[in-house]
C-alpha cells in the first residue's frame, strides 16, 4: 500500500512539473491545451491550501514553493489576456487570493498590489469581453473589502451597566416627590423606587374578582378630574364632538 502510494505521489509531482515547465506554450496554446493548462492552475491552488507542512519547531505551513509558482502562473494568465485565461486567474484569485496575501505580508512584499495593478491595467487596454471585465472588477473590488472577511475588534462580551454606556438607554423615567428625575441608572434607584410605591396607591379598591377597579366619588379619579391639563380637556372636548358628528351622519 505504502509503495503504490508514493508511486502516484511522484506521478503527480512528475505531472505537475512538466506541466508547469510547459506553462508559456500551454497558454498560448489551442483551447484543448487552455482548458487543460487551467485544469493544472486550479489542482495546484486547491494543493497550497490544502497541503500543510509541519516545520522543525512543530509550526504548521504551507508550501512556500508553491506561493512562487501560483504567483508565475497568475503572472503568465495576465500576459495573455484572452477571456479564459482571465477567468482561471479569477478563479484563482478567489480560491486562493487572501491567503497568498497575508503569506506575502508575513515577508513583506506586496506581490498582490502588483497584481491588482495589472488586472486594472488589463481591464483598460486587453480586448477581453465585458462580462470577463466586470469578473476582473468583482476581484479588485472583493480585495478592496479584505477578501470578504470581517474581523471583530474585540471579543464579544455581555453588556453590563459597567461595560455599555447605553446599557439604560431605553429604561424609564421616574420622579421623585420633589419632582426630581431617576433612572435604574442612578445608585439610589431601589430606595426611590419603593419610595414611589408607597406614595403611588393608583387603585386603591382594586378587588382579585375583576370588580371596577374605584367606585363612584374615588379620590384618585376625583383628583385626576379636578387637575385635567386645559389642551388636553380642549382635545378631549374637540374628539366628543366629532365623535357625536359622525355619529349622526
Amino acid at each position: 500500500m505504502r509503495g503504490e502510494r508514493e508511486m502516484a505521489l511522484a506521478l503527480a509531482v512528475a505531472w505537475c512539473q512538466t506541466e508547469y515547465e510547459n506553462r508559456e506554450e500551454a497558454v498560448k496554446g489551442d483551447e484543448t491545451a487552455r482548458k487543460q493548462f487551467h485544469a493544472f492552475v486550479l489542482f495546484l491552488a486547491e494543493l497550497y491550501l490544502n497541503l500543510e507542512i509541519k516545520g522543525t519547531k512543530g509550526q504548521v505551513t504551507r508550501a512556500e514553493i508553491l506561493q512562487e509558482g501560483l504567483r508565475e502562473l497568475l503572472n503568465v494568465l495576465f500576459c495573455n489576456p484572452v477571456d479564459n485565461n482571465l477567468r482561471c486567474a479569477v478563479k484563482l484569485l478567489k480560491l486562493t487570493g487572501s491567503i497568498l496575501e497575508d503569506a506575502w505580508k508575513e515577508k513583506g512584499k506586496n506581490y498582490m498590489e502588483e497584481i491588482i495593478q495589472r488586472i486594472e491595467n488589463v481591464v483598460l487596454d486587453a480586448n477581453c469581453s465585458r462580462d470577463v471585465k466586470h469578473m476582473l472588477l468583482k476581484v479588485v473590488e472583493l480585495r478592496s473589502s479584505n477578501w470578504g472577511r470581517v474581523h471583530e475588534t474585540s471579543p464579544r462580551t455581555k453588556a453590563t451597566p459597567e461595560n455599555d454606556p447605553n446599557y439604560f438607554m431605553n429604561e424609564p423615567t421616574f420622579y421623585t416627590s420633589d419632582g426630581v428625575p431617576f433612572t435604574a441608572a442612578d445608585p439610589d434607584y431601589q430606595e426611590k423606587y419603593q419610595e414611589l410605591l408607597e406614595r403611588e396607591d393608583l387603585f386603591p379598591d382594586y378587588e382579585e374578582n375583576g370588580v371596577a377597579l374605584s367606585g363612584p366619588g374615588d379620590k384618585y379619579f376625583n383628583d385626576l378630574d379636578n387637575k385635567m391639563d386645559p389642551e388636553i380637556e380642549e382635545a378631549y372636548e374637540k374628539f366628543c364632538l366629532e365623535s357625536e358628528h359622525k355619529r349622526k351622519q
